[in-house]
């Protein structure tokens, strides 16, 4: 299998494991279309992902709570991983759990933000490049990016990354919260495009900027968090670009949704449909969109309308 072919299968693949059974079917006769080999594939890896158990870290944490086993998972609040305690629980996602933690050692007092990565990523080979490409973020120095501090593995061989804890509001809601005005907005945006300017210099990816991961602290600064996590935890990945792995339907670029090769115009696309739902309050996609699918295809096909135009109709 060639890797251009792969990047398709797990590109289609990604988005039809996020969607409810019942659309599932729909999706796949969209995006297969008249590939049976391509079906085939994607089927076979969604079967092996049900039957291995691993899709519950996609799952929202509100809908763990009443599945049989995972409620009754021991908690990590209290342990130690590193020089650090684990304090509390503060996010939970595809590629894994963020606490908050505390350092333990006497030293000196920090509080950090420990992301433990889903497993499937300790062989010899994945995690000597682990190493590598957390040094390389590690070195990334901007006031506008949450920076990663250390890492490593636990006890039980699960790799872990310590970053900045940063505490503040998803960049859309502390524009809407304070009132802010156009150019107060480009002004807080531009702080973010400095940003992954300065990363995409040193080959640097994101491939997840979303408002989400746009934080704004209580002083007015927007801080980009993740950025390049999910190309170190991507064994495929190569230094120059990456492949389509975890990704947010409504600020993916096309090629992200078509499985292509990914490059720095991923992200500046995703920084074009953040700053087109920072003018106009909406999103530049049809209203009736909600589920991947249906992102993937606006995405492909639909021409946004010009913020200008929007801005002046009801909400």
């Amino acid at each position: 299998m060639t890797p251009e072919r792969w990047q398709q299968i797990r590109g289609v693949f990604d988005l039809a494991a996020s969607l409810d059974l019942e659309k599932r079917g729909a999706y796949l006769d969209q995006a297969c279309a008249a590939d049976a080999d391509l079906r085939h594939e994607v089927e076979s890896l969604l079967l092996s992902d049900h039957e291995a158990g691993i899709g519950f870290l996609n799952t929202p944490a509100i809908d763990l709570a009443g599945r049989p086993g995972i409620g009754s998972a021991p908690s990590r609040v209290g342990r130690r991983i590193g020089a650090y305690n684990i304090v509390e629980e503060i996010g939970r996602g595809g590629m894994g759990e963020v606490y908050r933690a505390g350092r333990a050692d006497g030293q000196y007092e920090k509080e950090v933000a420990i992301k433990l990565v889903r497993g499937g990523y300790d062989t010899a080979s994945v995690l000597e490049r682990f190493r590598h490409e957390r040094q390389i973020l590690a070195s990334l120095d901007h006031p506008n990016i949450a920076r990663l501090l250390d890492g490593g593995t636990t006890d039980e061989g699960i790799p872990y990354l310590v970053m900045e804890l940063i505490e503040g509001t998803p960049i859309d809601q502390y524009c809407d919260a304070n009132k802010l005005n156009v150019t107060e907005r480009l002004r807080l945006f531009v702080q973010v495009c400095s940003a992954v300017q300065y990363a995409h210099q040193r080959l640097v990816i994101h491939r997840d900027i979303k408002p989400g991961n746009i934080l704004v602290t209580r002083e007015g600064v927007p801080k980009l968090l993740d950025f390049g996590i999910a190309k170190i935890l991507d064994p495929a990945a190569s230094s120059a670009t990456t492949v389509a792995g975890p990704l947010t339907p409504e600020y993916a670029s096309p090629e992200q949704i078509r499985g292509e090769p990914i490059t720095t115009a991923t992200d500046v696309y995703s920084l074009g449909v953040v700053l087109y739902q920072l003018l106009t309050g909406r999103s530049p996609y049809p209203r009736n969109t909600h589920v991947p699918h249906e992102f993937a295809r606006a995405i492909c096909e639909f021409e946004p309308e010009r913020p200008s135009t929007v801005i002046l109709r009801p909400v």
